[in-house]
């Protein structure tokens, strides 16, 4: 746990606005799933899209995380940080055939998530070994966004196309290694889980599928935004999710691997966004905190409506008022939080943005040309890897030089 003195430090050190992650919380979330899920054949892959900082994708390596790419440039970048390729999978999005080719070069295996890339692989890449993925016909998640499951979802091989998927596997000679569902992120209800592993499970037979050697649940692992928010008990859910594995594995004949894909669950609750309050401003019925950083630097809350708890580092003691905490951005939607009571926020004071450690930066943008922030990562109390903020100056070279 980082203290407050040490993240004044820091946001002295090396200026706001500023990225700080806890690489120590990191890593014990990721052993957490080990302990929570007791199966000697679980397999652990960081969801890179939540969080790709070098430092914090080191550390997860090191702790024997795999990977899961959902584009060329993430399947890259985890080969240049070491990775090897029996620990990446690649998950992608209405892919392009250079992509498919592109990724096919370095081996590793593929989830194919729509029967018209299947019927292309049939035709122009038979025999290799593929990961299918299935919309689970469960839809969860925090948000409307986020849920990949159910008929609304631009995601998976709809269960009822069994039969196709059948015909072009034998028509490729392909070799179904793997199958995959996901229902979305932020899981609201374990039952859920439960009801979508057991839907992939029911087409899951060595009848359809004899070459299995993994089962792939996706990721969606809730952790708590809010500081009266409980934690899911996840030793529970665990001990269902290897209940209905060892159960299916015995019908199937054979042991399989499991594979969990956390991306915010690892990275969320290790992140701090520091900002510094450069204005006051009381609008009748509203006190405006400015900050020296906006939306393109922690979209969430505009993107989402989501919630990211606040404290004021530089006077945690003082007398509670309630406050619009907004960013510098010319978007009247620009705001951390609206309507929300913090100790006295004096102009220089620090604050802390929480839980900014999954889809924040990963998702930022220089609107306004506005620089992304700085980052560090922290281990073992001390700064393990930085990244510096650009200057403006570096940011205006770059575009102008792009275009010469």
């Amino acid at each position: 746990m980082l203290t407050r003195e040490y993240l004044l430090d820091l946001a002295k050190e090396y200026g706001t606005p500023l990225f700080v992650y806890d690489g120590d919380l990191a890593v014990a979330r990721y052993r957490d799933l080990y302990k929570f899920i007791p199966c000697d054949r679980l397999q652990v892959f960081y969801a890179l899209k939540a969080n790709y900082n070098p430092g914090l994708v080191r550390l997860l390596r090191d702790a024997g995380s795999g990977i899961d790419a959902v584009s060329p440039a993430e399947v890259e970048y985890a080969l240049r940080l070491g990775f090897p390729v029996d620990r990446i999978i690649y998950t992608a999005n209405n892919m392009t055939d250079a992509e498919f080719k592109r990724v096919a070069r370095t081996g590793v295996i593929m989830n194919i998530g729509s029967l018209s890339r299947l019927a292309k692989i049939a035709r122009d890449y038979k025999g290799i070994s593929i990961c299918l993925r299935f919309n689970p016909d469960v839809c969860d998640g925090d948000s409307i966004h986020t849920m990949t499951g159910g008929d609304l979802t631009k995601f998976g091989i709809l269960l009822d196309d069994i039969e196709e998927v059948k015909r072009l596997v034998k028509e490729g000679d392909l070799h179904v290694v793997g199958l995959h569902e996901h229902t979305g992120s932020g899981l609201q209800h374990a039952e859920s889980v439960y009801k979508a592993m057991r839907n992939l499970m029911k087409i899951a037979t060595p009848e359809n599928f004899p070459e299995l050697k993994f089962m792939d649940f996706g990721g969606g692992f809730k952790v708590p935004y809010r500081p009266d928010e409980e934690r899911i008990d996840y030793v529970a859910m665990g001990k269902e999710i290897a209940s209905i594995f060892e159960e299916f594995c015995s019908s199937y004949g054979r042991k399989l691997a499991m594979y969990f894909e956390p991306g915010k669950y690892l990275s969320a609750e290790c992140g701090h966004f520091l900002v510094e309050v450069n204005t006051i401003k009381h609008n009748r019925t509203r006190v405006i905190a400015g900050c020296n950083a906006g939306f393109p630097q922690l979209i969430r809350p505009v993107l989402y409506d989501a919630y990211h708890h606040i404290e004021n580092l530089s006077n945690p003691a003082g007398e509670p008022f309630v406050y619009d905490v907004c960013g510098n951005i010319c978007e009247t939607g620009d705001r951390f939080a609206e309507q929300r009571e913090l100790p006295e926020i004096r102009e220089y004071d620090i604050l802390d943005i929480r839980n900014a450690g999954a889809y924040c930066y990963s998702m930022g943008g220089v609107y306004n040309m506005r620089t992304m922030p700085a980052e560090v990562v922290i281990s073992d109390n001390r700064v393990v890897s930085k990244r510096a903020r650009k200057s403006d100056t570096q940011l205006i070279e770059e575009i102008i030089g792009e275009c010469e």
